[in-house]
C-alpha cells in the first residue's frame, strides 16, 4: 500500500513536511497545461527547487511518446535514483507520471497530487500505474506505490461538471460494488453533495480496503473492475475517433449499465435493482449513441481486457446492490446483447 494518503485542505502542508524530512538529490514536478495553470501556483511556495515538465493534458497523449519526452528530461536534469518526481494532475498524468518514475534508472520515488475528482477517488489508491498502446487502455504498466498521495478537494474548484461526473462514476461503482448502503443513501443526493471530502475519504476507504486485501489482483481486486470490462472497449473504441472520444467516466457509466444488464441475464441482480442502477445513472449521465455499426467493433475489444484468461473474458458482475462477483466469464455475444439492451434505454 502507499506509505501515506493524506485528504482534505492540510494535504499540501504535508508535501513540504514529506520533502523537509527526506534528501532527495532532485526534484521534478510534472504538470500539464491545465495543473500549470491552476494548481502549480497552490503548490509552488512550498516547493524546494525543482524542474518543472510540461506534457498535454487528455487521454490521447497517454502514450510512449509522452513517455520519451519525459524520459528525456530527466535524464537532461540529471536525475539519479535518490530523485523524485511530483506528479500534478489528474487520473491521465498520475498514470503516465507513475509509469515513467517506474521503469526511469529501474525505478525513482514519486508523490501524487491528484487534481480531478476521478483521480483523487480512483488512481489514487491501488499503485497501478500505465499508458495506452496501439488504441489498447492502460496497455502498458506496472504496480508501484507512490510515496505519498496528497488529496486536497480544493482543486475541484477548477473541474467544469463533465469533469466531476467523469470523477463520480467511480465513486458510484465503489458503492454498487461494496457500499448498498451508501448507494440508497446518495442516489437521492447525486451530484448535489455539500460534503466532497466526506465522499472522496469515503471512496478513499473502499478501495483501500480492496487493495489491501489483494494489492497484486490476483482474486478480490477484480470487483473493481465493474463497469471497466465493457466501459473500457467503449472508451478505447471512441479514443480513435476525434471529437467523439469519451471521458473515462463516462465510459464507465454505460459499461455499468450494461454489465448490470447481464447481472440480471445471470439471474445474479434483480430487475428492480438494476432499474434503479440505471435510473440512477442516465440522472446524471447523457446517454451515449452507440451506432448498431460499431457494436461488434466495440464487442471484439473486450477481447484485449487485461482480466481475461486466455481467449475468455472475464467479467465482474452484480450478485446485489453492495456485492460484486468476479472471474464470470461472458462472450461477445452477450457484450453485444448488454450493448443493444443500452441502445434501447
Amino acid at each position: 500500500m502507499t506509505e501515506e494518503i493524506f485528504i482534505g485542505p492540510e494535504a499540501l502542508p504535508q508535501l513540504e513536511h514529506l520533502l523537509q524530512s527526506r534528501a532527495f538529490q532532485k526534484i521534478v514536478v510534472l504538470v500539464d497545461e491545465n495543473t500549470h495553470r491552476h494548481c502549480y501556483p497552490l503548490l509552488k511556495p512550498i516547493l524546494p527547487p525543482h524542474h518543472l515538465v510540461h506534457i498535454k493534458s487528455g487521454e490521447e497523449n497517454k502514450t510512449l511518446a509522452t513517455c520519451e519526452h519525459v524520459w528525456r528530461e530527466l535524464t537532461e536534469q540529471g536525475l539519479d535514483r535518490w530523485s523524485l518526481l511530483v506528479n500534478v494532475g489528474g487520473g491521465v498524468l498520475t498514470d503516465l507520471g507513475g509509469f515513467c518514475a517506474s521503469l526511469y534508472k529501474r525505478g525513482i520515488r514519486f508523490v501524487n497530487v491528484p487534481t480531478t475528482l476521478l483521480s483523487q477517488v480512483d488512481a489514487s489508491v491501488g499503485g497501478k500505474t500505465g499508458i495506452d498502446f496501439m488504441g489498447f487502455k492502460n496497455h502498458l504498466g506496472v504496480f508501484q506505490e507512490p510515496l505519498a498521495v496528497l488529496v486536497n478537494p480544493n482543486f475541484l474548484q477548477t473541474l467544469d461538471m463533465r469533469q466531476m461526473k467523469s470523477g463520480y462514476a467511480e465513486i458510484i461503482k465503489h458503492w454498487l460494488i461494496l457500499d448498498a448502503a451508501k448507494f440508497q443513501e446518495q442516489r437521492y443526493i447525486g451530484l448535489f453533495t455539500e460534503d466532497w471530502t466526506d465522499l472522496i475519504r469515503h471512496s478513499i476507504e473502499i478501495k483501500s480496503r480492496v487493495v489491501t486485501a489483494d494489492p497484486l489482483e490476483s482474486g478480490l481486486r477484480k470487483i473493481l473492475n465493474f463497469g471497466h470490462t465493457i466501459g473500457h472497449a467503449v472508451e478505447s473504441f471512441y479514443l480513435e475517433k476525434p471529437g467523439q472520444q469519451l471521458l473515462h467516466g463516462e465510459a464507465i457509466a454505460v459499461g455499468m449499465v450494461c454489465e448490470a444488464w447481464l447481472s440480471v441475464q445471470r439471474g445474479l441482480l434483480m430487475a428492480e435493482e438494476l432499474e434503479q442502477i440505471e435510473t440512477f445513472i442516465f440522472s446524471i449521465y447523457e446517454k451515449v449513441k452507440l451506432p448498431a455499426g460499431d457494436l461488434e467493433a466495440i464487442s471484439q475489444l473486450c477481447l484485449h481486457d487485461k482480466k481475461n484468461d486466455g481467449a475468455t473474458i472475464n467479467c465482474t458482475l452484480l450478485q446485489r446492490i453492495g456485492e460484486a462477483v468476479y472471474d464470470q466469464p461472458i462472450t461477445l455475444s452477450e457484450v453485444q446483447s448488454a450493448l443493444r439492451y443500452y441502445q434501447t434505454l
